[in-house]
């Protein structure tokens, strides 16, 4: 019941995206999938979707999936190169990946029966769902950009004056250590799926042994994710500090539409704020902050991992958090908002694989309040929160932090307690 609504709700969204970006001119995450079949891809999970349903196969038939995807490839790359054909930059490789995803659905409708053609068809599922997830995104992040005339940064600036500008403060360190820390910095902020789909891999180890999925892992939650957070961006527009404050990035946006040039050498001043116009090619993917919610979520998953794994999600939720406050993507109160989203759709997930009880749901709606509160502090009380940052700032950290400590409370809760085993009674000497 829980894959077929699934289904229904990615196929649903997917229709309803497709028929908004044909209304302006674009195609949709369906049209831009099918073309994936024939034409050079644009980046996404392809090859990360690959991986993640071939933890239903056999090593055999991982191997026969793996070099039959790499096969496909070089024969699309083979007749490129003989027609001449011209691939854009921004495209790259992948149609094999999901010829052999479809071609394994296939295989598990017509060749397959019982809890074999659930497994392959949950594995199929799974990993088309990411790959829908990224071209759902990207489509979103587009609507944002042509539907949200206005953005509203000067708002959540005047509010980021509470935490103390610390985009500005990153950005200064940042650029003061560049070209290394840059370096580094953006390459972890753009492989966050691989750091997923590795930590997913880790979690769906025994699937293929054991034959059914965990009941609860981190694909669930980045989808989640993903699908909610761009909802927020079309009631929340917010471009970024190195957008609305900077000279903008990777040629959209700049100085031509920004409010002022000061990210991030000078501070913003305090005046009230109002709506201010922007392009409409740059996303309002800023509130709250998913790269934010997505590492809180590989850090949350890495937990109970080997001890590299664990070292692994501490460093790539540290290293996130500073990419996008150091590169002016993120205001301060962006990755505080995208900590309590993440916290709280974690907790709805894991609250309903176990059974919802009072400790869940209690959980779910003290974080649904936290990150509600802080959204309409942040669009109607800016100004009273950065004339008294002493007090609003400790608030807003403590907001937060409040959903944190009643996450890892419930969690703890429902994690079984082993009793203490009982000491053997001495034995009496025999005489």
């Amino acid at each position: 019941m829980l894959w077929a609504t699934a289904g229904a709700v990615a196929l649903a969204l997917l229709v309803a995206l497709e028929v908004a970006a044909r209304r302006y001119g674009e195609p949709g995450p369906i049209t831009t999938q099918v073309e994936a079949l024939v034409f050079a891809p644009k980046p996404g999970p392809l090859y990360g979707g690959l991986a993640l349903m071939l933890v239903v196969l056999t090593w055999r038939q991982r191997f026969i999936a793996a070099g039959a995807a790499i096969g496909i490839d070089a024969v699309f790359a083979l007749v490129r190169w003989a027609v001449d054909a011209r691939i854009p930059e921004d495209h790259s490789v992948g149609n094999g990946a999901l010829w052999v995803m479809l071609g394994t659905a296939v295989i598990a409708v017509t060749r397959r029966t019982g809890p074999e053609r659930v497994l392959l068809l949950k594995g199929v599922g799974l990993a088309l769902l990411l790959v829908a997830g990224r071209k759902i995104g990207d489509t979103w992040l587009f609507i944002t950009a042509k539907t949200r005339t206005d953005v509203l940064d000067p708002y959540v600036a005047t509010a980021d004056q509470a935490l103390g500008n610390p985009s500005w403060l990153v950005g200064r360190m940042v650029e003061a250590t560049s070209p290394v820390s840059s370096h580094l910095l953006q390459w972890v902020y753009a492989q966050l799926a691989v750091a997923a789909v590795v930590v997913a891999l880790y979690q769906l180890r025994r699937v293929a042994a054991e034959r059914r999925f965990p009941r609860h892992h981190l694909v669930r939650t980045f989808l989640v994710i993903g699908l909610l957070g761009p909802a927020i961006y079309m009631i929340f527009p917010v471009v970024g500090p190195v957008f609305a404050y900077g000279p903008g990035a990777s040629g959209t946006g700049g100085v031509q539409w920004a409010v002022a040039d000061l990210w991030p050498n000078t501070p913003p001043p305090v005046t009230v704020p109002q709506p201010v116009p922007y392009d409409g090619l740059t996303p309002r993917n800023c509130m709250p902050s998913l790269h934010t919610a997505w590492s809180v979520a590989i850090f949350i998953h890495t937990r109970k991992a080997p001890r590299l794994l664990r070292f692994a999600g501490t460093f790539w939720l540290v290293a996130t958090l500073t990419a996008t406050l150091g590169f002016g993507y993120h205001y301060g109160v962006d990755l505080v908002a995208g900590v309590v989203f993440a916290l709280t759709i974690e907790a709805g997930l894991r609250s309903f694989d176990r059974g919802w009880d009072r400790a869940g749901v209690h959980l779910v709606l003290h974080g649904t309040a936290v990150f509600a509160a802080l959204l309409v502090s942040y669009r109607f009380l800016p100004m009273e929160l950065a004339a008294y940052p002493a007090v609003s700032g400790p608030l807003i950290v403590l907001a937060m932090a409040s959903v944190i400590y009643g996450y890892r409370r419930t969690t703890r809760g429902w994690e079984p307690s082993l009793a203490p085993a009982r000491r053997p009674e001495p034995q009496p000497e025999p005489a």
